[in-house]
């Protein structure tokens, strides 16, 4: 008997029955109008990371197939991280963020966060003078960002509609006689950024205080030295900033990394002990583990293309975000959770980061953490390096920049119960529809290799779906046709496919969206902002 919009028929279930046996088993029955909402993200919720070495020039992870350098770039820009193989780099010249094609690239995402940050930020010296920057760093950093690299930086987020999310220098150079932190570089980095008319929105002390030493931090640093920096840190912030939001602390995959005796470091339970309460939000990294460029870290997990499909590999996003979740709720109960930095793999990931492969890690891991409760995730590079989205080189929008795409065109702020699926390589994940007064967007994510399997639509939608004849293609193609941008550079609408009520057949290892924009979804009354 059909329901009070018609969305269950006994026409539809009847041509649900007589088609089943297509795909070996029932179709999965879904349910857009009863889903029930489980929370909320910020509408910045998909949001990048431009490294701080991409601004200021230096030794950034370097590609599997390298290129020669001349020999005064191979020693200028800023150093690579403590205690790493110098061999694991590669110099990169500053990134130029007046490009009009990286504009219209970035663009296509907003409003997002940009955040500038990373290892290399906490050694990077800020040298406010429009005189020109010295040619090496001063004692105790390890680069140097100019004014108007920043002031790139800044231009650029307003282009993209973008907010700056940041960290700060800790290395030797910034602190006293004593060992301790001063403020003196941060107040004017704040103060220049003020005087282009913009602001930080959100800020980590510094990044990823867990490997402080790998990070620049003074031979010795631990717990208590970290706690007495931070409350120097609050307190200027909360009165140099006070509309400044406060991430923290930024530790990264402490239960992935655990393994491993050469990426070992400080806990951040007692990094959150001894600094003491005072986070506007509960920030923390996440990689499931590090690329084959850094395979001879001993006992650090690796990931392979065989097991890319896997719940395993899949679920471990889950697996920090319920680690990290447990420390906010002992530490800052009832601070939001942001994930400031995630990638396919640390170490600037794998070769098949670049590929269609990657955009199931890159899909599940937004729509898991969405429904764990993290309200915003930043992904780890928008330009630079294998795990990018876009090809730092040609500026060509890789898989993941289609992916990333699809989802910020559908996927709104309100998310939802999809209901549990009842085939366990198929992943279903529902927010409000944007755009749209109670429609429902569901990401259906079909993981096995080899067969199809279908949904039971009750009523009509609009359907995306990703795949590549080759999982590990640079290429992905929407609904059979190639994704790329136009002949200058534009990138293209975004645009379904109509589908009638009934099965729809998830393709073997496809990726489908689905939007039902007369769902009648009561939490998703009021309608949601359209990209």
């Amino acid at each position: 008997m059909p329901t009070r919009l018609g969305f269950t028929n006994r026409a539809v279930w009847l041509l649900l029955a007589a088609t089943c046996c297509a795909w070996g088993a029932d179709p999965i029955r879904l349910a857009p109008s009863q889903m029930h909402q489980i929370g909320t993200v910020d509408p910045r919720f998909q949001s990048f990371n431009i490294e701080m070495v991409e601004i200021t020039g230096g030794r950034f992870w370097a590609p599997y197939r390298r290129t020669e350098q001349p020999p005064a770039a191979r020693a200028s820009g800023a150093a690579a991280p403590q205690g790493l193989d110098a061999s694991l780099f590669q110099f990169r010249p500053p990134l130029d963020l007046a490009n009009p094609r990286l504009r219209k690239l970035a663009a296509a995402f907003g409003p997002l966060y940009i955040r500038v940050s990373g290892t290399w930020a906490n050694s990077t010296y800020f040298h406010d003078s429009a005189d020109p920057a010295p040619s090496t760093p001063p004692q105790g950093f390890g680069g140097i960002l100019t004014r108007q690299e920043w002031k790139g930086v800044v231009d650029f987020a307003r282009a993209v509609d973008a907010r700056i999310v940041t960290s700060f220098a800790i290395s030797p150079g910034a602190r006293d006689a004593n060992g301790v932190w001063t403020p003196d570089q941060a107040a004017k980095f704040i103060a220049f950024t003020r005087s282009l008319g913009a602001d930080i929105a959100a800020a980590e002390f510094f990044n990823e205080p867990n490997f402080a030493a790998m990070g620049g931090a003074p031979k010795g640093y631990d717990a208590a030295a970290y706690g007495r920096d931070f409350a120097a840190f609050r307190s200027f912030a909360r009165k140099t900033a006070p509309d400044m939001l406060i991430l923290g602390p930024g530790s990264v995959s402490e239960v992935e990394f655990a393994a491993s005796p050469t990426v070992s470091g400080l806990k951040s339970a007692d990094l959150l002990a001894a600094s003491g309460p005072g986070l506007d939000g509960f920030s923390y990294h996440f990689y499931g583990a590090v690329s084959k460029r850094c395979g001879a870290m001993g006992g650090a997990r690796q990931a392979t293309p065989e097991t890319a499909l896997s719940a395993e590999w899949l679920s471990r996003t889950e697996r920090e975000a319920a680690f990290y979740g447990g420390l906010r709720d002992r530490f800052e109960p009832g601070k939001p959770l942001w994930v400031t930095e995630t990638g396919e793999t640390a170490c600037g990931g794998n070769p098949w980061a670049a590929t269609f492969l990657d955009s199931f890690r890159y899909l599940e891991q937004l729509g898991r953490l969405a429904k764990r409760g993290v309200r915003v995730v930043m992904h780890n590079t928008l330009f630079a390096s294998d795990y990018a989205v876009v090809d730092g080189e040609t500026l060509t929008p890789r898989p993941n920049y289609w992916a990333g795409l699809v989802w910020n065109k559908l996927m709104g702020t309100t998310v939802l119960e999809a209901g549990a699926s009842p085939v366990d390589s198929v992943h279903l994940f529902a927010h409000c529809l944007r755009g749209s007064n109670g429609g429902v967007a569901l990401l259906a994510v079909n993981t096995d290799r080899d067969a199809a399997h279908a949904l039971a639509s009750p009523a009509a939608a609009e359907r995306y779906t990703l795949a590549a004849k080759d999982l590990q293609s640079s290429t992905v193609a929407l609904n059979g046709v190639e994704l790329k941008l136009g002949a200058d550079g534009s990138v293209p609408a975004i645009e379904g496919r109509p589908v009638a009520a009934g099965p729809i057949e998830l393709a073997p290892a496809s990726i489908t969206f689905l939007a039902f924009a007369n769902a009648g979804n009561a939490a998703c009354r009021g309608v949601q902002p359209a990209r």
